[in-house]
């Protein structure tokens, strides 16, 4: 998420707050501030923005624990957290992958609204078996009534919320494909979307109120979060069954290692390649390290035929993919380590060739046209 401020780590997760919640940490202290004055007119102004902006904090640190139970569950799968974020619509834990069983993905979803109805629960006992009253037994309602809406709230069965997860996890089961969860769940997230974007836009059409602004805010990123959900599927459907072999570039930029400097230069003046970066084999095709052209301006024009590539080779790319690696993963690969192209081996060593992530568009875009009879 652009524009986030790092405010530290929480049990060694980045945390992260975007501008957006100040606003929103703003309109809450506010909100419930003025709620306590009118409740308790005893308190004061300045008491009350307090209690208020405590009230605020309380209520995202239940955020942050809904957020921690995914992380947590995902942590014991074996999954990386990238981030925990809070924003102008709740916290985001960001995972560095999918889990990789429907039953793994159903508890990493179900987790965030089991913490919540865990603190529910909590709050709820402590404010009936303590002596507290007045303005902290009334924050203590409102934790307990805010961590209740905040599970109910993230189980409706549509993507991005968790219980779309949940339904993608049970689609995913059932049909054994998980870009069919993802679809139908994206589908249903669409829908609730729509729904809420509605219920705002009509009282402000029929009656010019701004009432229900909010489900108009939160319908908007519903459904363009379940859209790019529903995309990302359709992406993982057309990958569906395809290795790294099948996106391979034809006529990769190879080299032999005992090539000649002067061979390799006058093949490339010969063939018109457009490529400034090689990949240097040795005799049984095995990838052994790289050059660019940029590389032969070390070398004295006079001494080319003499000078092999490999004595100015660079060290084999840190990064390869076996060939028999599923496109899917790749594309995941390409995306974290922010890269356009990698080195594509079999398991003996031999160099397959080089997979860019343009070919891998190409092949998206290729799949979607329709074939002549």
């Amino acid at each position: 998420m652009n524009g986030t401020i790092r405010v530290g780590n929480l049990f060694g997760i980045p945390f992260y707050i975007h501008p957006s919640w100040f606003l929103v940490l703003g309109l809450v202290t506010w909100s419930y501030s003025g709620g306590l004055m009118a409740q308790f007119p005893q308190l004061s102004g300045g008491l009350a923005l307090i209690l208020g902006l405590t009230t605020a904090l309380l209520l995202f640190a239940s955020v942050v624990a809904h957020e921690l139970g995914h992380s947590f569950v995902a942590i014991r799968q074996g999954i990386n957290v990238n981030s925990i974020t809070l924003f102008i619509f709740g916290g985001l834990a960001s995972l560095e992958e999918e889990s990789k069983t429907p039953g793994e993905a159903f508890w990493v979803a179900i987790a965030g609204p089991l913490v919540s109805l865990l603190l529910c629960g909590i709050v709820t006992v402590i404010g009936v078996t303590s002596a507290v009253s007045g303005p902290l037994a009334a924050i203590l309602g409102v934790l307990a009534s805010v961590n209740l809406a905040l599970a109910l709230f993230n189980l409706i069965p549509g993507l991005p919320l968790d219980g779309g997860n949940i339904l993608k996890a049970i689609v995913w089961k059932i049909t054994g494909k998980p870009y069919r969860g993802i679809t139908f769940a994206s589908r249903v997230g669409q829908i609730f979307g729509w729904v809420a974007i509605a219920s705002g836009l009509i009282p402000l059409f029929l009656f010019g109120s701004f009432a229900n602004f909010w489900n108009l805010l939160v319908g908007f990123f519903l459904v363009r979060n379940a859209g790019n959900a529903a995309q990302f599927a359709r992406v993982q459907e057309k990958l569906t069954g395809l290795t790294a072999a099948d996106a391979v570039t034809v006529d990769s930029p190879i080299v032999a290692a005992d090539l000649s400097l002067r061979e390799f230069a006058d093949q490339q003046i010969v063939l018109g390649n457009n490529w400034r970066r090689f990949l240097v084999t040795n005799n049984e095709g095995q990838l052994v390290g790289a050059i660019a052209l940029d590389d032969l301006r070390r070398i004295n024009t006079a001494l080319w035929s003499e000078t092999q590539v490999k004595d100015v080779m660079r060290p084999t790319p840190s990064t390869t993919i076996p060939s028999h690696q599923p496109l899917l993963e790749v594309v995941q690969l390409l995306e974290q380590q922010q890269i356009s192209a990698l080195p594509v081996i079999r398991d003996n060593g031999v160099l397959v060739g080089i997979l860019e992530k343009a070919a891998i568009i190409n092949l998206l875009q290729s799949s979607t046209e329709p074939s002549l009879a």
